[in-house]
């Protein structure tokens, strides 16, 4: 009498046999956590042993988008709207000293060289379900609140004809955007609702025909002088060789005077967010998939000068992934462990300082944080923004949920949340690229029962 298969061999059979069908079932089988979401926050975070996955763990929640009269949920004590709706994959925001707000519209360029064989098709099928798919608008559309009720009734295209726009930064009299495969500028003032120059290169990211980590912010230092710019790996942990690494998994500097740059931070293995505290910058960090549900945490970490932070030789420090061949000892042992872990597959995407918000005092020592969303776990992780409490500028206590309600009770995403950024009134933008919405979050608005004559 033959014993049945387990689901995980009855994978491997499926997958011997017909390829693809074994991933398709795979996604509907895959183990479930052990710890709880919140096992993988902070400076000491719960790290399992690693689950090396044979097909990973796919646990995608179906993009759908908001039915009508639905929307996220804010903490106690603050109120959301919506700031602008209809737009298209919202992905990264920037916000104006004359209170415009600047949302770059875009989506992933074509990268014919990711996403071949069986593995990429089944990939790129996840994605779509995912909400991640799709040509990209190319643009960068002006949001203006003139009537300062909260949402925006001016909209223009303030620039388009873009590639794959993500970064913004307003230095003197020009507007740098981070393409996908170069930093740009066009000359700009705060006011103008649409900028007809050519864009003018700065400097050439990596990009290419497989550019995998296709995302590129940039941020200026205070002074002005110079840019800071994230770039992802071009794989989850060099499956494509170090050789289409090069210039990637890293923060670059960009001095404006000049136009030297350097590698300010490498072992990155996809920075996004940006942000000063303290005079140090600051980064969230989405680490590598495929070794289960709880590893590895994605990070907020201080960013030092010539820093490296493991990727691809090791993670949180210096614990050593076993699947990149050859190892390389003497990098493991230069590895910085980062400040403070955001949970497993929490797609932690979008930063901003919380310092000078008008949401009430308890949000104002801190960070915000958009999390777009887990693909890999089981539960899902993510979909949620977070408060990042500091002290003496260091993170200081457990994160604090600040919108929530972009899952269903039935595990669809109604939106997805990705970059965030505090506007000329100090309440909080947050851009849906799911939901196609730009969310507000502000304080709950007094009523007349709350005014005490």
């Amino acid at each position: 009498m033959h014993r049945p298969l387990s689901c995980r061999s009855a994978v491997r059979a499926l997958a011997l046999a017909a390829g693809v069908v074994g991933a398709l079932v795979l996604s509907a089988c895959g183990d479930a956590s052990d710890l709880p979401t919140t096992a993988g926050y902070g400076a000491s975070p719960t790290l399992p042993a690693p689950n090396r996955q044979w097909v990973p763990t796919v646990h995608i929640a179906e993009a759908t988008g908001w039915p009508a009269g639905q929307q996220p949920t804010a903490a106690a004590g603050l109120s959301v709207q919506p700031f602008a709706t209809g737009l298209v994959h919202p992905r990264w925001l920037l916000a104006l000293p004359n209170g415009d707000v600047l949302v770059a519209e875009t989506n992933a360029p074509p990268k014919p060289e990711d996403g071949k064989g069986i593995r990429g098709w089944f990939m790129a099928r996840a994605m779509k379900k995912a909400g991640s798919s799709g040509p990209s608008a190319n643009r960068i559309t002006l949001l203006r609140d003139a009537d300062g009720d909260g949402r925006a009734e001016v909209r223009t295209v303030l620039r388009d004809g873009l590639n794959s726009p993500f970064g913004m930064a307003l230095v003197g009299g020009h507007l740098y955007v981070a393409n996908t495969d170069a930093v740009v500028r066009l000359p700009f003032k705060p006011g103008q609702t649409r900028i007809d120059a050519a864009p003018e290169k700065v400097l050439d990211l990596p990009g290419g025909p497989l550019n995998h980590h296709w995302t590129k912010n940039l941020i200026a230092r205070p002074d002005g002088q110079r840019l800071y710019i994230t770039v992802g790996s071009n794989s989850n942990v060099a499956e494509n060789g170090m050789e289409q690494e090069v210039g990637r998994a890293a923060i670059w500097e960009l001095d404006l005077a000049t136009g030297r740059h350097r590698l300010f931070a490498t072992g990155l293995r996809n920075p996004n967010g940006l942000a000063w505290e303290s005079g140090r910058l600051w980064t969230v960090v989405n680490e590598r998939d495929e070794l289960g549900n709880d590893l590895v945490p994605d990070y907020l970490t201080s960013v030092q000068d010539g820093g490296f932070y493991g990727w691809p030789y090791s993670y949180w420090g210096q614990h050593v992934d076993e699947r990149v061949k050859p190892q390389q000892p003497e990098r493991v042992a230069q590895a910085i462990t980062p400040d403070y872990a955001l949970g497993a597959h929490t797609a932690s995407l979008g930063l901003v300082n919380a310092a000078g918000n008008t949401l009430s005092p308890q949000w104002q020592q801190g960070m915000f944080i958009g999390q777009h969303g887990s693909w890999n776990r089981k539960p899902r992780s993510g979909y949620k923004v977070v408060f990042i409490p500091f002290a003496q500028g260091k993170p200081s206590g457990e994160p604090v949920d600040v919108l929530t309600g972009f899952l269903s009770t039935d595990g669809k995403a109604l939106g997805r949340p990705v970059g965030v950024v505090l506007d000329g009134r100090g309440a909080l933008l947050v851009a849906d690229d799911v939901g196609n919405t730009v969310w507000r979050v502000g304080p709950t608005p007094r009523t007349a029962s709350h005014i005490v004559e």
